[in-house]
């Protein structure tokens, strides 16, 4: 895991997760959008990334789909 994802607030980690299995992760059977696997996808795009995902997820208002 990287580092930077430790970094973030509970509910910016949360709102990440569920872009990544809303959109990245649409075509995956259920029993593999895992947090875990979430977080690894996460990891991988890197930091800068992961904040233009948060404000858009943010400004989507995903975790309260």
């Amino acid at each position: 895991m990287s580092a930077f994802l430790h970094m973030l607030k509970p509910e910016e980690r949360d709102i990440l997760r569920t872009v990544v299995k809303k959109v990245h992760f649409k075509h995956y059977p259920t029993e593999f959008c895992t947090d875990y696997e979430a977080d690894k996808l996460i990891a991988s795009i890197g930091p800068e990334v992961v904040e233009t995902m948060i404000k858009i997820g943010k400004d989507y208002k995903v975790n309260e789909i």
